[in-house]
Formats: structure tokens, C-alpha cells, sequence
């Protein structure tokens, strides 16, 4: 279920804007590789390990969490030199090459001037904002939803 905190805030990428997840299925090229979603190409992204980036292109699209947790695991992805100063422009360079697709573009488009929050559950506040007991006094970051208002103001 879509929460809405008013009537110009989308508060969750699920249902009709599950497109704007980022596990959603959709080939991203990234320096020289394809990958089958936007979460894949982000974790590839945190390192210049070629061997790591081509394990996590082989995964298949439904496997995007799982590229998730290796990105995490520090035994098997090493991060790039500064990698908090780059993971923002490397996902809006990610998010612009999802919303290039028309598919992506048109229901981006759609949503016109509203609010676009990546409510969750998992207490993801800089990528998002979480909603659960435990973060109900924090206030998320929400940068993915930023970040894709941002794509919608150039996308036109």
C-alpha cells in the first residue's frame, strides 16, 4: 500500500511507483558494464575491484538484495577512496541513466511536482526516511528521493 502524507507526497516505492525502487529490474551501464538494476550498479560502483563488479553483474535482477548485502560485506568489497563524497553523484548518475528509459521517464513524470520519499522499514534514513517505532523521532535524509525529484527537473 502506497502511504500518502498529503495529497502531493508519495511516501513509499511500492505498488504503482515501484519503478522508482531501485531493486526494480532495469539495465544500467556503468564503466564498461551492464548490470540488471540500479542497487547492482551502485554496489558496484563502491569498488574498483573488477572481479567484485563482474560477480555482481552476473547476478540475476530478482537478486538485488543479496548485491546489497556483498556490498556491505567488507571480506569481499573493498570501497573507493572516498566513497561518502561519491555514492551521491554516482547514483544520480544512475538514476538519470534509469529515467532515460520511457517507461521510467513517463511515470517519473507523472507524479508532476509531488514529494517523493523513500518511506521504509529497514532504518535506511540517509537513502531514505524509516517509519518504524525505532526511528519514529528521527527524521530520514531521504536522498534517494532527492535525488530523483532532481532527475524529474532535468528529465523534461
Amino acid at each position: 500500500m502506497i502511504q500518502k502524507l498529503d495529497d502531493n507526497a508519495i511516501s513509499s516505492f511500492k505498488g504503482e511507483y515501484e519503478k522508482f525502487s531501485n531493486f526494480y529490474p532495469v539495465l544500467i551501464s556503468y564503466e564498461k558494464r551492464t548490470y540488471p538494476s540500479v542497487e547492482h550498479a551502485f554496489v558496484a560502483a563502491k569498488s574498483l575491484d573488477e572481479m567484485f563488479r563482474k560477480s555482481i553483474s552476473e547476478l540475476p535482477a530478482n537478486q538485488a538484495g543479496k548485491a546489497k548485502r556483498m556490498g556491505r560485506n567488507r571480506f569481499i568489497c573493498t570501497l573507493r577512496k572516498n566513497w561518502d563524497l561519491k555514492r551521491i553523484p554516482i547514483m544520480k548518475d544512475l538514476l538519470l541513466k534509469k529515467f532515460a528509459y520511457s517507461e521510467f521517464k513517463s511515470l517519473l513524470l507523472s507524479t508532476e511536482d509531488a514529494l517523493l520519499i523513500e518511506g521504509n522499514y529497514w532504518h535506511d534514513n540517509f537513502w531514505g526516511d524509516c517509519y518504524c517505532k525505532k526511528c519514529v523521532n528521527i527524521k530520514g535524509l531521504n536522498n534517494l528521493g532527492k535525488l530523483i525529484m532532481a532527475v524529474r527537473k532535468v528529465i523534461i
